[in-house]
């Protein structure tokens, strides 16, 4: 499990997918990306992610902090802290398999033949 995921590191990702995506469509700039994605009315790809990824990251460290609390011995039930342990635990997984998926699936359109 991993304690928190910095700012930086969705960042990267973030840049990572956008430069993914400008090699597969042949446009230029990712900000032309947004702004037709904002003209067609769809909702921009980019911020669902960083939301969800914030929303990880903080199911993470909610968690932590209970944890922290329990140590410390403040009046935290057990139950509360697993039930958060795993609560988190599933969140990151589920990420890492959709990331997974996300990445499967580029490098399979990738290779088909044109």
């Amino acid at each position: 499990m991993i304690d928190r995921i910095s700012h930086t590191n969705i960042q990267s990702m973030i840049e990572t997918l956008r430069a993914h995506q400008t090699q597969a469509t042949g446009v230029n700039s990712p900000a032309g990306d947004a702004a037709t994605a904002k003209v067609q009315g769809q909702p921009d790809f980019f911020k669902s992610v960083q939301n969800a990824l914030d929303s990880v990251n903080d199911t993470q460290l909610k968690s932590r902090g209970m944890q922290e609390a329990y140590d410390r011995g403040e009046e935290v039930p057990l139950t509360e802290v697993v039930l958060s342990m795993q609560k988190s635990s599933l969140a990151f997984e589920a990420t890492l398999q959709v990331r997974n998926k996300v990445m499967k699936a580029y490098e399979e359109i990738m290779n088909m033949p044109v």
